[in-house]
């Protein structure tokens, strides 16, 4: 076998389940076990593979995603600059204003991710954020209430396949048991786009008046352009999948594609699209479980994300201070993703990080909701803003692990996204213009929700336990009578399978 060509198990060859251990055993037509062949890699030659993947593919996806996160949020610091004066954004118009961006957002998520292999992702992905590089950029030459409207409706639009299609590009080059760490280096860079907005806002106020223009339209339109040019670099430095890596050696392609293949499943995943994956993962009950722990996650991050300047402006600082005030929640917040994810990829569990990250949060908007100290209260926006964003990897990389079929990853991941893009349209509507400065509805029901999803939580984890403990029990009950199923079948089967084992 050469290396380019890693050895797939046929349709007609039998996986049998063993009754000792739960894994299949591929058998040929006469009944002899027949091991799975791999193209083999030194621990040394693995290390130069996974470095050369990770600066060919992270610095990238962390830099377009760090423009995302400002192009989305930096609407609240363009609200301290002069945005809601000079487009008379009374009553509840800013809020409608955010509530937009989210619902447009929903109406293409799921087809972004359907279509990202056959654009392939180098250009899907670079395309998109030039499109909404220009939107942003455009955002910053609104005169009118309805006109911002439109332009948000666009930016949701355009931004809806980043977030998603690079989670499943990501499934598609590592492996779960490395996955956390490289979403959260990802995720990362959404986490410092928080502390980089209020840098750049504050150095971007002082161009008030240039152009005729005041400072919060020239922080769209610098923040914007930005974005173009790193859709362009993109253009030429975005890979697509690891079969077709040309800055990898032959062999090193077939072990990742050997790798990937047998990685969830001995007899590797479905790879093309069939209608029934769409339904299956919208009535797969993990999906949606995990999905509403998304909600209660992205429910406080989108709270601290969008409204963190207002809330340290009404602690008493002025415009100035409240901008630079944003900046060490998500210096430590970005530190502590990092650090979680490689956590939890060395120990392969996922939901502890999940309950530590809403335990911070709960404790966060207690702080907020109480009699306290400015002192106290900044310090708890330093516990949500930790708490909320890194828990979004883990739940990231609970769906990635628990999910088989690549499209029915995919749909499963988008629907991961449109959970939390709800949790922006909840948010865009608790946070009212007449709750400042205190917002104790927000606050309030931000710690409701929350405090939901560390209820939830542990459940979900019972329920996986129990499936795997019944799927051990079968087996053993089996003993050594091997229940044979095609590699098609269990390849269907999915997630499904009886050898497949949840992530807890």
């Amino acid at each position: 076998m050469s290396a380019e060509e890693p050895v797939r198990t046929s349709s007609d060859e039998k996986a049998s389940i063993d009754g000792a251990t739960g894994v299949p055993v591929i058998r040929n037509n006469d009944g002899h076990g027949a091991a799975l062949q791999t193209v083999v890699l030194t621990r040394k030659e693995q290390k130069q593979l996974w470095r050369k993947v990770d600066l060919r593919l992270m610095p990238i996806v962390m830099v377009m995603y760090l423009c995302s996160f400002l192009d989305r949020a930096n609407i609240g610091n363009a609200k301290l600059q002069g945005l809601v004066t000079q487009l008379d954004l009374t009553g509840n118009r800013y809020n409608i204003a955010l509530t937009m961006y989210f619902l447009s957002f929903y109406v293409f998520a799921i087809p972004a991710n359907l279509v990202i292999k056959t654009f392939r992702p180098s250009r899907w992905l670079s395309g998109i954020t030039i499109l909404w590089g220009i939107i942003t950029t455009l955002m910053g030459l609104v005169k009118t209430y309805p006109q911002l409207v439109a332009v948000r409706v666009c930016l949701g639009i355009a931004e809806s396949g980043l977030g998603c299609g690079v989670f499943y590009l990501f499934t598609l080059w590592y492996p779960r048991n490395m996955i956390q760490t490289r979403l959260a280096l990802f995720w990362g860079g959404a986490t410092f786009a928080g502390a980089f907005s209020g840098l750049l806002a504050y150095a971007i106020a002082f161009m008030s008046g240039t152009g005729g223009l005041l400072g919060w339209s020239w922080i769209f339109i610098i923040e914007g352009l930005f974005t173009v040019v790193v859709g362009v670099v993109a253009l030429f430095v975005l890979v697509d999948l690891p079969g077709t890596a040309t800055f990898l050696t032959p062999k090193e392609r077939g072990y990742l594609v050997d790798l990937k293949e047998h990685d969830l499943t001995l007899v590797g995943e479905e790879e093309q699209f069939e209608l029934r994956q769409f339904k299956e993962a919208l009535l797969d009950w993990q999906v949606w479980t995990l999905g509403f722990l998304n909600l209660f996650v992205a429910l406080a991050l989108y709270g601290i994300t969008l409204f963190l300047p207002s809330i340290i402006n009404g602690f008493g600082f002025n415009t100035t201070i409240s901008q630079l005030l944003t900046v060490p929640p998500y210096v430590v917040g970005t530190v502590t993703v990092i650090v979680w994810g490689i956590w939890a990829d060395r120990i392969q569990l996922r939901s502890p990080f999940v309950f530590a990250g809403l335990s911070l949060c709960v404790i966060g908007y207690s702080i907020n909701l109480s009699h306290t100290s400015i002192g106290a209260k900044y310090f708890g926006t330093f516990l949500i803003v930790t708490g909320a964003y890194s828990s979004v990897p883990a739940l990231l990389a609970w769906i990635s692990s628990n999910v088989v079929g690549h499209y029915k990853r995919g749909i499963s991941i988008s629907i991961q996204v449109i959970m939390s893009n709800l949790g922006g349209v909840i948010v865009s509507n608790i946070y009212r213009t007449q709750d400042a400065p205190r917002y104790i509805l927000g606050h309030a029901l931000e710690l409701g929700f929350v405090a939901l999803g560390i209820i939830m939580l542990p459940i979900t984890v019972l329920v996986y336990r129990r499936i795997n403990s019944v799927r051990d029990e079968r087996h053993r009950e089996a003993g050594e009578k091997a229940v044979a199923y095609t590699a098609q079948e269990l390849r269907r089967l999915g997630d499904r399978a009886p050898d497949f084992r949840y992530t807890l």
